[in-house]
């Protein structure tokens, strides 16, 4: 007989940028208890589910999340306790109801998403089945190749770098442990090379070098310069994928850029059209993350017909994981790839839907972190689960990062020959 939900609560904890976030506990009937954590981003698109915060601001800067808590503890737990542990959907659909908006601005996403992940990992466990085959099936295997942040720009570092993430993307490497290990040590090889020449080594919200650089375009070139420094081949072994995260400097979403940190000024949409074309021809990019701002949906379809034979198109704040977005998308074909947040549309449900809506039309969906991130690993265990190929979560710097790798280290091992890994 399948375990009952006999207990929910929540409780307010601390996130890797040092702010509140939720933290939900989800019992069983059988004794099982599973907590899960939920992340926050800095890059957020407009149309992304709401993360409640108190407004307080003799609290944490009025980020607290004490309200989203409570609507946990006394909202969410009455509604949801005596349900059926492995019924997510139900479960997911229970708490949207009792939303009742839109974008889960009156429960808030982070208090819905907390309880809808401890919910599924108590499941698990009850299950006694590891979380990615119960959330994918028993022929959940495959291990995403890790798209690594290495150089940190945007609204994610404090330097002269507009574009928010360029990523190390182990193409080449026959297994995920052998993947993960080329971009470490093309990580710790940039890292000299930064050092060498007097540029800062900190890192910023993802554990990416945040130097300063005299171009967008120099970042490209130095990672290049790491990864024959650790030995592998660019574009053979280990490509590059790009977040340019376009609306964090596009000066009205739909169509005009400002490139001012690096000095690169005012760009028009084909202009920056140009400059993605150009950069593709040159480099080894394998995948172009917001390449335009999220009401710019022309500049996307505009980049997809020109290159989308030859790279991953990939819309984060132009699709916010939302399935109404994903649909128009795919209609225009303004992309062919979507980015999965698990705190952009607030339940598990609703992020395997547009995992499945993306499968569904022959786009290809990756998985990612978020900028605020805890050292809960439910992601990566998502990943093998969606069979999606491909993960985002951080450097090879920082715990809340590592945590996920390491998880998936143990996938790997857990399956030895079974799993599967490829590009």
């Amino acid at each position: 007989m399948a375990a009952k939900i006999t207990a929910v609560r929540a409780m307010e904890i601390l996130d890797s940028r040092g702010n509140p976030t939720v933290r939900a506990f989800a019992t069983l009937c059988d004794g099982t208890t599973a907590s899960a954590s939920v992340p926050s981003g800095a890059s957020t698109g407009e149309n992304e589910a709401i993360e409640l915060r108190d407004g307080d601001k003799k609290r944490y800067l009025g980020k607290g999340v004490l309200k989203a808590v409570a609507h946990v503890n006394d909202l969410i737990a009455p509604a949801v306790v005596g349900m059926t542990a492995i019924e997510q959907a139900a479960i997911d659909n229970k708490m949207i109801e009792l939303d009742g908006t839109e974008n889960k601005s009156k429960l808030g996403a982070n208090a819905i998403l907390g309880v809808s992940m401890a919910c599924a990992r108590a499941a698990a466990a009850s299950c006694k089945l590891p979380l990615y085959q119960y959330l994918g099936g028993a022929a959940a295997r495959r291990i995403p190749v890790p798209a690594m942040n290495i150089i940190n720009g945007g609204a994610h570092a404090d330097n002269s770098v507009d574009f928010q993430e360029f990523m190390a993307t182990p193409v080449g490497l026959p297994t995920f442990s052998e993947g993960l290990r080329s971009i470490a040590e093309t990580f710790h090889h940039l890292k000299k090379i930064l050092k060498s020449r007097g540029l800062a080594t900190s890192v910023g919200d993802e554990g990416g070098f945040a130097p300063n650089l005299p171009s967008n375009e120099a970042a490209m070139d130095v990672i290049l310069e790491a990864i024959e420094a650790a030995g592998y081949q660019a574009g053979k072994d280990i490509a590059i994928s790009l977040d340019s995260a376009a609306s964090s400097f596009a000066t009205d979403l739909k169509g005009a850029y400002d490139l001012k940190k690096s000095g690169g000024g005012a760009k028009s949409r084909a202009e920056m059209l140009a400059m993605c074309e150009a950069w593709v021809k040159k480099y080894p990019i394998v995948t172009w993350e917001d390449p335009f701002a999220e009401e710019d949906w022309e500049g996307f379809k505009a980049l997809t017909a020109k290159v989308g034979d030859k790279i991953g198109v990939v819309g984060d704040d132009l699709f916010v994981t939302n399935t109404k977005y994903i649909a128009r998308g795919i209609a225009e074909k303004a992309a062919n790839c979507v980015l999965i947040k698990l705190n952009q549309i607030g339940t598990v449900t609703e992020s395997i839907d547009a995992v499945r809506m993306c499968r569904d039309a022959g786009w290809r969906s990756f998985i990612s972190h978020r900028s605020g991130e805890t050292e809960d690993t439910f992601l990566a265990d998502f990943a093998v689960a969606m069979d999606s190929g491909v993960l985002k979560t951080g450097s090879a710097s920082r715990s809340e990062r590592i945590a996920k790798y390491n998880r998936l280290l143990e996938i790997e091992q857990e399956l030895g020959k079974q799993a599967l890994y490829y590009w």
